[in-house]
């Protein structure tokens, strides 16, 4: 993906040794990076210290929990990324194909692998919970289906060997690749997943009821906040920020032209509301097309307004496509495929264009604003640039939660700036596109209280979605997908919301310091300008920014 091509005959070595090798090298790699004098460092190599010690400190801990006994889930997993490789790799030349092929061929043994990691995962009782795995076994075996073994050259891996110039040579290796190792590999493993693994999985919800599970769900917290917040500081903070995001709501429906607006008001007022938003035709398309036809319109007029807000811009471009139809049932509404300029692989915003009736127009300029620009694909594409700055390429590998979707979701709130023209709501046109907007808000909000209540505070399933209902104008498809993301996935839902508000704060502070003098483009520059960071160091580099900007 990233255009080298040492390795492209390989697939990663899972087994017990290699890891244990990969984990003691971490180790000793931290041992000699803490004898190393910083004081004697330039200010650029005390940061890469900085960050390389973070990563290694948090690869080591997060290790103690086994994560390779649990590989998958309903949105992760190799029946989910192995499918979309295709999508990703640059396969122009005959060398480029020949090396997929040997890929192909050694997918057998890599599935035998994470198989027999999810064995002691069913023994050490790492798994997910059985509640969100039900719907896996059927993502797994519309990747080995009748019509697959029928015409191998059918398989979505297959794909680069339909393009014009390739050689009926390459083809046919291609085709048996898929049907002796690829096909039966899925197979196999639909079936053990299906009868062994979701029968045996935890019946429980919690992160805190696995094996160490109190520590383990403090260290998915650490990870993916980069903070040392606690769950029920993270839990209070949730509640805030949904009491003061709902009287936003009601600001914004008052200026609506909902019927009932001036006759309901508090809770029958907000249900009533997001019930009309969830059920009247004009929130949404009719087809596919029309759909990410918007999509595409949207993004343009984003695109001609960003130079307001930034001087730093990405080269690599962006494009807006369908989600593969085999995930999407069980998918969310969107996210982001990273590119690269160095194999000429653009990024792509992925829309899930099932169930049409459940995708609201009205959040549409928000995703858009975070799944693409100036959100991840804006952030990412400049982090990848790094390396022609003369930064060391593993600064454009680093992708902290809390930054990466903290910056995405503190993007959707310059919709307001963008697109001036239209008027003071800026891309958000009309109060339902706002309203739209503070959904989305509430939406990261409520996850600090969902995930937190889920795994610390015992909250069933149905409690989770019945107060995600209560507080968004989501729909209960998208609610249902979420709340099982979250199952299934501790604590990673916390750091969009801890990373936008931490992001506003450090904003805050640089305006009130600086006053007049404050200029939004230098300091989103700034921000971006060293890519991903944790979040405390990403508050020091502000504050030095500040201090600048003050002298």
């Amino acid at each position: 993906m990233r255009g080298d091509k040492r390795f492209d005959r390989l697939l990663p070595d899972l087994s017990p040794a290699a890891i244990a090798a990969r984990r003691d090298a971490d180790a000793d790699r931290l041992n000699r990076l803490m004898r190393i004098d910083r004081a004697r460092l330039s200010d650029e190599q005390r940061l890469n210290a900085e960050l390389l010690e973070w990563e290694l400190r948090d690869g080591l801990e997060s290790a103690a929990f086994a994560p390779e006994q649990m590989p998958i889930s309903q949105q992760s997993g190799p029946h989910i990324s192995a499918p979309q490789w295709p999508d990703s790799l640059s396969l122009v030349t005959a060398e480029d194909r020949s090396a997929y092929v040997d890929r192909l061929r050694a997918f057998d043994s890599y599935m035998r692998q994470i198989e027999s990691h999810m064995r002691d995962g069913l023994a050490s009782g790492r798994t997910p919970p059985r509640a969100v795995m039900a719907g896996v076994p059927a993502q797994i075996a519309a990747m080995a289906t009748a019509g697959h073994r029928a015409d191998p050259s059918k398989h979505p891996m297959y794909k680069p060997f339909l393009a014009v110039g390739v050689g009926e040579s390459e083809r046919r290796a291609a085709r048996d690749a898929v049907a002796q190792s690829v096909l039966p590999a899925f197979a196999r493993f639909e079936r053990f997943v299906r009868e062994e693994y979701v029968p045996g999985c935890r019946a429980t919800l919690g992160a805190s009821a696995m094996p160490d599970g109190e520590s383990y769900y403090e260290n998915r917290l650490r990870h993916f906040t980069t903070t040392g917040m606690t769950a029920r500081e993270i839990h209070d903070t949730g509640l805030t920020e949904v009491a003061r995001l709902r009287a936003r709501m009601f600001e914004v429906i008052a200026r609506s032209d909902f019927p009932e607006r001036e006759s309901l008001t508090g809770d029958a007022l907000f249900a009533a509301f997001t019930g009309y938003l969830r059920t009247n035709e004009r929130f949404y398309h009719k087809t596919a097309a029309g759909l990410l036809a918007e999509y595409r319109e949207i993004a343009k007029r984003i695109d001609g307004a960003l130079p307001r807000l930034f001087r730093l811009a990405p080269r690599l471009s962006y494009g807006v496509r369908a989600m593969p139809a085999f995930m999407a049932a069980s998918a969310p509404t969107a996210y982001y495929y990273p590119g690269s300029l160095k194999t000429g692989v653009a990024g792509f915003f992925v829309a899930n264009t099932s169930s049409l009736d459940q995708r609201p127009r009205y959040e549409m300029a928000a995703l858009t604003l975070h799944e693409a620009s100036p959100g991840h694909h804006f952030q990412i594409a400049l982090a990848q640039e790094l390396e022609d700055a003369g930064l060391h390429e593993w600064r454009t590998t680093l992708g902290f939660t809390a930054f990466v979707e903290g910056w995405a979701l503190y993007a959707e709130t310059l919709g307001y700036d963008l697109d001036p023209d239209a008027g003071p709501l800026g891309l958000y046109r009309n109060p339902y596109d706002e309203f739209g907007h503070l959904s989305y808000q509430m939406w990261r909000a409520l996850r600090l209280v969902v995930d937190t209540g889920i795994h610390a505070f015992g909250w069933t399933r149905d409690r989770a979605v019945r107060y995600m209902l209560d507080n968004s104008a989501l729909t209960e498809t998208n609610v249902r997908s979420e709340v099982d993301r979250y199952i299934a996935w501790p604590g990673q839902a916390t750091g969009y919301m801890i990373g936008r508000l931490r992001i506003g704060a450090m904003r805050e502070r640089a305006e009130h310091a600086l006053g007049g003098r404050f200029d939004q483009r230098s300091f989103h520059d700034a921000a971006l300008g060293a890519g991903a960071l944790p979040i405390d160091i990403l508050e020091r580099r502000i504050e030095a920014w500040t201090d600048a900007q003050a002298r």
